[in-house]
């Protein structure tokens, strides 16, 4: 980090976590893009972004199920959606420096990490925690004080507050940036899903 860095503002994460109290899976993205990019005040906002055609795909057969005509997304219906599923959301940079004015990860300093001991604490069925790109998961990672594990797979590990098997999983990322078919992105994640007994 240079000094220039230092002058640049620091942003706190913008959404509470989403946590279904039986949740068997949290989903942890980097941080939100910046408000200008948001469809809706809530997880993966941007339009442009896969997450949403996804679970769309795995759960309903469409890519467009969550979105209205004019492209943005349905967000009470995804909510019910993951309130239904057991699907937990956060991300794991609560504060970050934007080093360029975007999302882009590799211009995405974390400040503060996510506090997982408190997301996990109030999950106690969840036994997977996947992210969606590397710079979630060397995060995770780093918390966890396991390896980085490759795209598709994942670690296992004792979380040592509560004693529980955490499996770690690091996904393709959802942004259109990654060269990667949504309906490929959509196979990935289904695994998880079904490993985890959501499906």
């Amino acid at each position: 980090m240079t000094e220039t860095n230092n002058l640049l503002p620091t942003e706190t994460h913008p959404f509470p976590p989403f946590l279904p109290p039986d949740a068997k899976v949290l989903i942890m993205g980097t941080f939100p893009p910046k408000p200008v990019r948001w469809s809706m005040e809530f997880y993966y906002p941007n339009k442009t972004n896969d997450f949403w055609r996804i679970m769309g795909l795995i759960f309903y057969g469409s890519a467009d199920y969550f979105r209205n005509p004019d492209g943005t997304f349905r967000r009470d219906d995804i909510e019910l959606f993951l309130r239904e599923k057991g699907i937990a959301l956060h991300d794991t940079g609560a504060e970050v420096r934007r080093l360029k004015d975007n999302a882009a990860d590799k211009f995405l300093e974390i400040v503060r990490p996510v506090n997982l001991a408190a997301l996990l604490s109030a999950i106690p069925s969840c036994h997977y925690v996947a992210t969606t790109g590397e710079k979630a998961a060397g995060v995770v990672a780093s918390i966890t004080d396991t390896p980085l594990p490759r795209i598709g797979q994942f670690v296992t590990t004792r979380w040592q507050p509560d004693g529980r098997e955490l499996h770690l999983t690091r996904m393709p990322s959802t942004s259109r940036a990654y060269p990667l078919a949504v309906d490929k992105k959509a196979e990935a994640y289904r695994e998880l899903f079904i490993a985890a007994g959501i499906l």
